[in-house]
């Protein structure tokens, strides 16, 4: 994918996670089922993801490079990054705890939306600021993944964003 698509889908992708949290019930917002996550906790959980790499993205090309290095290896494609965020999965892999989030009041629902949709947008931004070498050049680190390339990140976080909204559906059927 090229960075246009890229944008286009981590765009999209938070809008749909959005608007399908935004018409859940009060109930359906808060409902723990199963000692699973709630929607507000999946909606917190996604929130805590993207801020960080909010806040890496901020940072100049040649600084990231600086602290975290450069790819020794291309980017591996939207399909193939899934594939691998998968196989940890299914090896026991689970957020982190500055990851992990806390419980979440149905009163908090209307402004982690309007927080959500102003981080993803803010995401967009800041990735539409790097060329589509520095995606493949660049690299941070991920929690579960290790050091993957920016591209691969964004990738990520487009995928990572539908994986919960699909969490979600799945417990409020």
């Amino acid at each position: 994918m090229k960075k246009p698509e890229i944008i286009a889908a981590l765009r999209n992708n938070h809008q749909a996670f959005i608007n399908y949290l935004g018409g859940l019930s009060s109930e359906d917002f808060v409902a723990d089922r199963n000692g699973k996550w709630t929607a507000g906790q999946h909606l917190d959980h996604i929130i805590r993801s993207v801020t960080p790499l909010n806040k890496g993205l901020v940072l100049p090309g040649f600084l990231l490079k600086l602290v975290f290095g450069k790819a020794n290896r291309p980017s591996k494609t939207f399909d193939e990054l899934v594939a691998k965020y998968k196989q940890k999965l299914s090896e026991g892999g689970k957020a982190s705890a500055p990851f992990i989030p806390p419980p979440i009041t149905t009163a908090k629902k209307e402004s982690l939306l309007r927080e959500l949709d102003s981080r993803s947008e803010r995401l967009c931004r800041q990735a539409d600021r790097f060329s589509e070498i520095q995606l493949d050049q660049l690299v941070a680190p991920h929690p579960l993944l290790g050091k993957i390339t920016l591209r691969e990140m964004l990738y990520f976080t487009a995928h990572h964003v539908l994986h919960h909204k699909a969490l979600v559906e799945k417990t409020n059927l």
